[in-house]
């Protein structure tokens, strides 16, 4: 079975692709629906047009359906994000600083770099940190993000599945040069990565 580029790509792609066939299928019923309705209930000439009155039974499934596709959506998106929360306890740590524009990545060794190096297969742990004002810390190919505020502890993880370079992006407005907030995740071999630290 294939597996994404993070050990969160799956869930977070299933729950879109769940949520995406419940609203195609929605659009398209409704509008079959709709152009039915046009053409059978058009006013004829010389007929009157029907009259509809209250239905219980109508009312009672346009609730209940709705109601339980929610509460299906939401469990699919709870399912994917309760473990995007479960940092493992063997997880390496990486502080993510946010400023106007850029980003930079501490080691805690006193190694800094403005992309962030990784080693493949392991556990990550990003504390995110803004110097200044608001910003989203976001990995699509990882299927991560998370907001990062001034004076807010906020955290992500996840295990990247394989080696090469990523996109990391701001994916919240910050300012004049928000567009230009970018950076890379470089991930390597654990023998290179030991090699950079």
């Amino acid at each position: 079975m294939f597996s994404g580029a993070s050990n969160f790509t799956d869930s977070v792609d299933k729950a879109f692709l769940f949520i995406f066939i419940i609203a195609f299928v929605f659009i398209i019923g409704i509008s079959a629906l709709m152009i039915y309705m046009v053409i059978h209930f058009s006013r004829k000439k010389g007929k009157a047009p029907m009259q509809f009155s209250g239905s219980v039974k109508l009312e009672i499934l346009w609730t209940v359906v709705p109601l339980i596709l929610v509460m299906l959506m939401f469990w699919f998106g709870w399912k994917g994000y309760a473990p995007m929360r479960r940092v493992p306890a063997d997880a390496m740590r990486v502080t993510a600083i946010g400023r106007m524009w850029e980003w930079e990545f501490d080691y805690g060794n006193g190694m800094k770099s403005k992309e962030l190096v990784l080693p493949v297969n392991k556990a990550v742990k990003i504390d995110l940190v803004s110097e200044d004002v608001n910003h989203s810390f976001f990995i699509p190919a990882f299927r991560v993000k998370e907001d990062v505020i001034p004076g807010y502890n906020n955290y992500l993880w996840f295990t990247p599945n394989y080696i090469g370079n990523y996109e990391i992006l701001c994916s919240e407005y910050c300012g004049l040069l928000h567009s230009a907030m970018v950076s890379k995740t470089h991930i390597v071999a654990q023998e290179e990565f030991d090699r950079w630290l």
